[in-house]
């Protein structure tokens, strides 16, 4: 592919000195207050709702399955709930490439009536969701995998009394777990599951529960292995607004740490349960210099160096260490993330494929990667239709001359407003 063809974006070097930044509402956690309000009774509000593909693809779910979702404000919407329970679809949900969505609501369709079946794109044909699968059919739900594949599209039967214990295995996703946690409350004997294998990816665990206690909603906890929640519990209607998107904040503190500027991102709560915020620990330990502050967090680049981290928590701040390593010192391994290759794309191998076009040694591994650092040089960047891709190996392009971004709207699917604010950086 070459410079000026459609879907190509240049990367120009420039400069960064210091700028302030504000990054949308966090994907996360405006998925679960969706939810969690779709699933109240009442009217909420959710404040700095993230408006995005993905989170778009839940409220049309939601208002197929009775909620009525209005945007009353910029970054504002008001979600008039179900009560608990779902009113019966006779079509297919498409969720196209969310995960998030689709195996939420692949536990939550369990609320409803009658048949549901969801689906998304190609690639989302092809992502895993048999444990959770195995969960519902546990619990006496007539759930499975139309291609039998263990992957969608997935056919749920709503309506069965359900068992009030289940064993589920998340060593490829959390939100397998997020998914029973939220449907839990909202049946008679309420659940207890107990995780076999996993958690990945632990603070998203975090987070749901926080939104479940947010909407009134109680359950008990030992460590990551067993969960309790009680039955005919009540989400509660109420004003909830979402933190700021550690995750995409990432980019940009990326972006710092690459070509020695200063950015800061404000609206982040340096308490927050957001996995991704130890992205600054780890640019720490990498060279930069991190500021906390009350409303945001600043990083300022330095001379980088390798490091070597477990990166289980974080996974999608791994693109990210992934491009910053291009240019440190030394040979960094990221450890712990082997369910990536289970993401939009295979992203072990997307960024690894991105780094030795760019001239740096970079190896694939079972459970995660290495980068060998070294002076990239300039590549068409395949995002893969993968936003996560499209956006760190945008920072590579601040330094490094000649990087292209191939099909650049695909950060779209999380971050719709990531390139008018990576162009003003200076």
């Amino acid at each position: 592919m070459r410079y000026g063809e459609e879907n190509m974006k240049p990367i120009e070097p420039r400069p960064i000195t210091e700028n302030r930044i504000t990054v949308p509402g966090s994907k996360s956690l405006t998925h679960r207050a969706l939810l969690a309000a779709g699933l109240a009774h009442g009217v909420s509000i959710i404040d700095n709702a993230l408006s995005c593909q993905d989170t778009n693809l839940t409220i049309q779910a939601l208002d197929r399955l009775g909620a009525v979702i209005t945007k009353t404000g910029k970054d504002r919407l008001q979600v008039i709930g179900c009560n608990g329970r779902f009113r019966s679809c006779r079509e297919t949900l498409d969720l196209g490439n969310s995960g998030t969505s689709i195996r939420l609501l692949t536990a939550l369709v369990v609320l409803g009536e009658g048949v549901y079946r969801l689906t998304g794109n190609n690639r989302m044909k092809q992502r895993p969701v048999q444990e959770l699968i195995d969960a519902l059919n546990q619990l006496g739900v007539p759930a499975r995998s139309l291609a039998e594949n263990g992957c969608p599209p997935v056919e749920i039967v709503a309506g069965s009394h359900l068992a009030s214990r289940v064993r589920l295995d998340c060593r490829r996703s959390s939100q397998f777990l997020s998914g029973l946690l939220l449907m839990a409350p909202c049946i008679p004997a309420g659940l207890e599951i107990e995780v076999t294998h996993g958690p990945v990816s632990k603070p998203y665990v975090d987070l749901t529960l926080e939104v479940m206690e947010a909407f009134g909603v109680h359950s008990q906890r030992i460590g990551y292995d067993r969960f309790i929640v009680p039955g005919s519990q009540h989400y509660r209607s109420r004003r909830f607004r979402v933190e700021g998107d550690c995750s995409q904040a990432g980019y940009f503190w990326g972006a710092a740490a690459i070509t020695g500027g200063t950015i800061t991102a404000t609206g982040i709560d340096p308490n927050t349960r957001q996995g991704d915020l130890r992205i600054v620990s780890l640019l720490e330990e990498m060279g930069c210099t991190v500021v906390r502050e009350p409303d945001g967090i600043r990083v300022t680049g330095g001379s980088l160096h390798a490091i070597e981290a477990d990166m289980s928590d974080l996974p999608d701040a791994v693109p990210t260490i992934a491009v910053v390593a291009a240019y440190a010192g030394g040979r960094t391994v990221i450890k712990g993330v082997g369910h990536l290759k289970g993401k939009e794309s295979d992203r072990i191998d997307t960024v690894v494929s991105g780094l030795r076009k760019m001239g740096i040694e970079a190896e694939a591994h079972e459970d995660g990667l290495s980068i060998q650092g070294g002076i990239p040089h300039g590549a068409v960047i395949a995002t893969r239709d993968d936003h996560r891709i499209a956006m760190s190996f945008a920072a590579a392009g601040l330094r490094t001359s000649g990087v292209f971004i191939d099909n650049d709207a695909c950060v779209g699917k999380s971050f719709p407003d990531f390139w008018k604010i990576w162009e003003g950086l200076n």
